[in-house]
């Protein structure tokens, strides 16, 4: 039977198409706040840094209602380091809204999301956002998605049934219109659609419960909390149940609280019928995947696997000589960062988080260095003080016992004059163009790359282009060893003194290249304070100052002129960093330095590895 009251949904697209703030206006028109309430923009994106980058980190379920119909809306994520999230949350809807931008039209992030949409046997309607932008193409842009859908192999029912449900919004001034020049100015066209249109779950309500976990939420109160979708039965709160497990193990236990959705918020009742969404607390340990069921007459569902991650980093207690110095809550020491990973293991699914073989870190495996630092910037604002290696990319073994690395898919927007750069750029971390359009005064260059080549990039990208290129890439494959990829090339000043940096040191410095630190900064031995033009490391003295004498020069005191320092974001200290070097993480400051502080230290490492490797050498020739 259907379930005519109910509507489940989600919301994908690429980066910055409008996601949340359409989820923003469809609350608005359904009136889930009251008249005098004041609520900011994009109320969905909660986390502090989810408002900062601008960007949805977690898939989040609202619920509203329109005409008697209860309409479960999903907000997804638009990164790829964040696709794990979208590829479940799909399993939870019948229907998808693809939002597009009338001007940029199908972006790569388009590609990803509708993809797995398509895959997922989803009904897609087409809403074509940002109509009011200077250059909106939206006629243009339905027959790109259109030829996208079918270059993705989407069945004939999905593409007529896109191509007859097309809304034109500006999400952002909150109206939606079924002919772009019509005057609608409010989201009631886009809602009538959805109910109208979008197809209601079809269930059995008098078959054995059948529930499967795609989403695991965790309070301190109570542990996990399963969410997902029920698609057949009933579940009531205090019922037993059974959990079958994605390798076929089954466990029984009692539900102990049952929430639904409801509007932002959660709502506590008695029972959850299916074709809802609904929060099970009661089951310890439970997983993406799980299938809650009936203990008599169990129930299989399709296993979920969650795309395993593709690059790692291992987290180290701080061994830097300003360690301490930060934190509020004394929580610096090793024991501190273990217990505080070992909790995100729990709350964090999406990451794989385990020690090291010799206890002496831990590591923590995810999708890419912004799913990484996400977890490292939420544990400095904690007061929690760190160091990271440089993330390494996760290897496999082929059938025939060959190295297997992962590639991705990077496509840069760019002026057309600067393509022959980006090209060339690519080419030097074995990058391959598969594809290459141009529009107007504008390149569209996609790339077939080792991810290894990526750790940087974006920055040198940016550059060549005067900073008015795009890049995004998603994960694509694993493919053959592509072998060593071009590191860094220029040499590093390394601080040989633990002080403050001084203005006349860093005036002579900056003539050797670019300075990382400006005058006054805190500076220790080993620490990396700038590049140099060329190639080899050089120990400075930051803290050096002008020797006083008893005669006065003709060009005495005369002020010196500092170019600012180059400041990096934390995903950009992740990249830049090489195999010896560690990037440090404080509440305040994010700084760069050699694994080894001292100068003798590194030497003698280097002689080390030397010798090894001739060792290696000669065992291979004997």
């Amino acid at each position: 039977m259907r379930q005519d009251s109910i509507r489940n949904i989600a919301i994908i697209a690429h980066v910055d198409h409008g996601k949340t703030t359409l989820c923003d206006k469809l609350l608005r028109a359904t009136d889930a706040f009251r008249a005098n309430q004041e609520v900011q923009d994009r109320v969905l994106d909660s986390n502090d840094q989810e408002r900062e980058r601008g960007i949805t980190i977690l898939a989040k379920n609202i619920s509203i209602e329109y005409h008697g119909v209860k309409i479960n809306v999903i907000d997804t994520p638009g990164h790829a380091d964040f696709g794990g999230e979208v590829e479940r949350v799909l399993r939870m809807a019948d229907g998808a809204l693809l939002l597009v931008d009338a001007f940029e039209g199908p972006m790569p992030q388009t590609r990803f999301v509708l993809q797995h949409a398509i895959e997922t046997g989803l009904a897609i309607m087409l809403v074509v956002n940002k109509i009011d932008r200077p250059g909106a193409r939206p006629e243009d842009v339905v027959n790109e998605v259109f030829d996208l859908m079918c270059d993705l192999g989407a069945s004939d029912d999905q593409l007529e049934f896109t191509m007859g449900h097309v809304v034109y919004a500006s999400a952002m001034n909150g109206y939606a219109r079924l002919d772009p020049n019509d005057g609608n100015m409010d989201m009631y066209p886009l809602l009538d659609m959805i109910v109208d249109e979008m197809p209601a779950p079809e269930v059995d309500l008098d078959a054995p419960l059948a529930m499967q976990v795609v989403n695991v939420d965790h309070s301190q109160f109570v542990g996990r909390i399963g969410v997902g979708r029920i698609y057949s039965g009933v579940i009531h709160d205090g019922d037993r149940i059974a959990v079958i497990k994605n390798n076929g193990s089954r466990t029984d236990c009692t539900v102990r609280q049952l929430f639904t959705f409801d509007y932002l918020g959660r709502k506590e009742c008695s029972e959850a019928m299916a074709g809802d969404i609904c929060a099970v607390v009661g089951v310890e340990g439970t997983d993406i995947g799980d299938v809650y069921t009936s203990v008599d007459d169990p129930q299989h569902l399709d296993p979920i696997m969650v795309d395993p991650p593709t690059l790692s980093i291992v987290f180290e207690a701080s061994t830097s000589p300003l360690v301490g110095r930060e934190s509020q809550n004394d929580i610096v020491g090793a024991r501190q960062l273990k217990e505080r990973l070992m909790q995100e293991k729990e709350s964090n699914i999406t990451m794989d988080i385990h020690e090291t073989d010799d206890h002496t870190g831990v590591v923590v495996s995810g999708r890419g260095i912004l799913h990484l630092s996400v977890l490292m910037e939420s544990m400095r604002r904690e007061g929690f003080e760190f160091q990271v290696g440089r993330p390494q990319v996760i290897y496999k073994e082929g059938d025939n016992g060959e190295r297997l690395e992962p590639y991705e898919e990077a496509v840069v927007e760019t002026p057309s004059e600067y393509a022959g750069k980006v090209i060339e750029l690519f080419g030097n971390v074995d990058g391959l163009m598969t594809n290459m359009e141009t529009y107007d005064d504008r390149a569209q260059v996609k790339f077939k790359i080792p991810t290894r080549g990526l750790m940087g990039l974006k920055t040198r990208v940016l550059n060549v282009s005067h900073g008015e290129a795009m890049m995004f890439h998603n994960f694509m494959e694993y493919g053959p060893y592509a072998g060593d990829i071009n590191a860094r090339k220029n040499g590093l000043m390394i601080s040989m003194t633990t002080d403050k940096a001084v203005a006349y040191a860093l005036g002579t410095l900056q003539e050797r290249g670019t300075l990382f630190v400006g005058p006054g900064d805190e500076c220790y031995e080993g620490m990396i304070v700038g590049e140099r033009q060329r190639e080899g490391d050089m120990v400075v003295n930051v803290a050096r100052t002008k020797n006083l004498g008893n005669q006065r020069s003709s060009t005495a005191d005369i002020a010196v002129q500092l170019t600012p320092p180059r400041v990096f974001t934390l995903e950009e200290a992740l990249e830049y960093i090489a195999d010896d070097e560690l990037v440090e993480v404080t509440p305040q400051h994010i700084r760069m330095r050699k694994r080894l502080l001292t100068e003798t230290e590194r030497r003698k490492a280097k002689v080390r590895a030397q010798a090894a490797d001739q060792s290696a050498a000669a065992k291979a020739q004997g």
